[in-house]
């Protein structure tokens, strides 16, 4: 079986299961479960109490569900455009696919670490998985030696890179609000822990996900092979996932939670991210 045909299984599975995951996730809705609990620092937390998220805290819940609106609405439809534009063999869509398969990749290995258990556990496991192989063949079957020469001399190599930047410290700084003031005030828990183990979406960013935007913008700086190929999946992945953190934020305003300055941060980023990536990926020759 050639890697197409294994990519081509990978994608059709992922479809389906993030389709059942989302669709779940949105339509949801019976009574269940306890409607509040105190977590082990004493804090009374205010439980969603309905659907697959129902021992979610509610303001988390939420952002959950309007997350499952972006993954089935837009996330799903890109992943099969790019899946056919990709198989195509033009680097300029391979890039774009491996791009929309780390939305997923990093969606369901959140859904997997963050969620509270549910019925759903096996299915954002499988979905963390397939994703992650889809993902690794896309970006290994890529040429290293020769992406240079695919791109143009156009390419907005100084926008992307000094945003990718940009991106990175407004996020740190948005999440080191969250955790430093209790660490300097001797409270230590952040209130946003509620009844969770961590801060996991501001581990997983502080840890990871933001040092490899940063590598990636100082690579594709430098017009290094590595950084032409991480800058555009990265700047795909980012349009995607600040869609998602924005519905999230629509949704915790529906329910009368402040957004803070995520209002202004998230809409920018995302707007910034998607011209960015038009950019970067119209610069691929064909």
């Amino acid at each position: 079986m050639t890697h197409s045909k294994i990519l081509v299984g990978l994608v059709f599975l992922i479809v389906i299961l993030a389709g059942v995951a989302s669709l779940t996730g949105i339509i949801s809705n019976d009574e269940m479960g306890l409607k509040e609990v105190t977590s082990v620092h004493g804090e009374v937390i205010e439980l969603y109490g309905r659907g697959i998220y129902h021992n979610m805290s509610a303001d988390v819940a939420v952002q959950g569900i309007g997350q499952d609106y972006v993954t089935f609405f837009l996330a799903i439809p890109l992943l099969i455009f790019g899946l056919f534009k990709a198989l195509k063999g033009m680097l300029r869509w391979r890039l774009f696919l491996a791009g929309v398969l780390g939305y997923f990749f990093v969606n369901y290995w959140f859904y997997t670490a963050m969620g509270m258990y549910n019925a759903l556990f096996l299915i954002y496991v499988s979905l963390m998985g397939l994703t992650f192989f889809g993902l690794s063949i896309v970006l290994f079957g890529i040429d290293l030696n020769t992406i240079k020469d695919k791109f143009s001399s156009k390419t907005p190599f100084k926008l992307s890179g000094i945003f990718l930047i940009v991106n990175v410290s407004m996020i740190a700084l948005l999440w080191l609000q969250v955790v430093v003031p209790p660490l300097l005030d001797g409270t230590i828990i952040p209130k946003e822990v509620q009844h969770y183990t961590t801060l996991i979406v501001q581990g997983f960013d502080l840890g990871l996900l933001l040092p490899l935007c940063i590598v990636t913008a100082v690579l594709f700086l430098k017009r290094n092979p590595l950084g032409f190929m991480l800058a555009p999946v990265y700047l795909v992945f980012l349009s995607i996932l600040m869609t998602a953190l924005l519905a999230k934020l629509i949704a915790m305003s529906i329910v009368g939670v402040p957004g803070g300055p995520a209002l202004v941060i998230i809409p920018v980023i995302m707007l910034f991210a998607y011209f960015c990536a038009y950019k970067t990926l119209r610069e691929i020759k064909r």
